[in-house]
């Protein structure tokens, strides 16, 4: 396991992880299923370990864990919870705009063969508006469509701008005996500088066993993930949630960086509320 530095981007992370509380779409956002209020904020620690591929198309998997504590803020306009931490815009009772960030762990250039000698992929932070459609309920759940459009910069490298990504995703939740769940099928889509941070490969780092190659703007992989967790008590509740990325149609799944068409990702991790507002939470 690499160290991870904890900044800004580890609170994103670990609220990323969280389990989402089963709410109520539409104008009544911010209560249970239970109908009570939610708390306008909590604070908490999260502990949770990832383990999946270096990056999408790599055979090489990654092991990251984290311990960090955690606000959960739900303010009219500032926002902090397991979707995004930023400023909400505007709201309807099917539609949302928010403006926040998100990030991902690095990958260091010797997690993978066909990356060796090359330079490492950082801790990336993602900024930007994301577009939210709560479209109802559907198959015993609710469904929900996001569209985030985020600028990419490399915290390893004083925030360079890494390109930009769109990830249109269609996602599900419900709650069964107890245990939330989720699932979500989406798209990420980058630019062609983005694309050439995970898979191109300059004539300086070319090998007679890998090419160089100019990546191209496009798909980078198709994602489902799954999710679920479940409350110990009022303030304990573990969660589990797994991904598969799928290069197959992607537009660089030709790049020698590629050595898989997909593969899986997991995590598992415990959260402990240790401290809540009685104030509940905004609409």
């Amino acid at each position: 396991m690499r160290p991870i530095p904890l900044t800004v981007l580890a609170l994103a992370l670990a609220l990323h992880a969280l389990p989402a509380p089963a709410q109520a779409d539409g104008p009544a956002g911010g209560m249970a299923d239970d109908g009570r209020p939610l708390p306008l904020w909590e604070a908490g620690l999260a502990a949770f370990g990832v383990q999946g591929p270096a990056f999408p198309g790599a055979a090489q998997r990654t092991r990251n864990g984290l311990v960090v504590p955690y606000l959960l803020y739900r303010g009219r306009v500032l926002r902090a919870d397991r979707d995004t931490v930023g400023l909400r815009a505007a709201r309807t009772e099917r539609l949302e705009l928010d403006l926040g960030f998100a990030g991902s762990f690095g990958s260091a250039a010797s997690d993978t063969a066909a990356r060796r000698g090359m330079p490492a992929i950082g801790t990336l932070v993602e900024f930007g508006p994301r577009l939210r459609w709560r479209i109802g309920p559907a198959f015993g759940g609710r469904l929900v469509a996001t569209l985030p459009l985020r600028g990419v910069f490399d915290l390893s490298d004083g925030f360079g701008h890494r390109g930009l990504a769109l990830e249109p995703a269609l996602g599900w939740s419900t709650r069964a005996a107890g245990v939330n769940l989720g699932a979500s099928g989406g798209l990420l889509i980058a630019d062609r500088r983005l694309a050439d941070t995970f898979y191109g490969v300059s004539p300086a780092f070319a090998t007679p066993a890998r090419p160089a190659y100019g990546a191209r703007a496009g798909l980078v992989a198709t994602r489902l993930s799954f999710s679920a967790s479940r409350p110990l008590d009022r303030d304990w509740v573990v969660f589990g949630f797994a991904r598969v990325d799928s290069v197959s149609r992607a537009a660089n799944r030709t790049s020698p960086l590629v050595d898989t068409p997909g593969g899986p990702a997991v995590g598992l991790g415990v959260a402990w509320t240790f401290s809540r507002s009685d104030r509940p939470a905004e609409r």
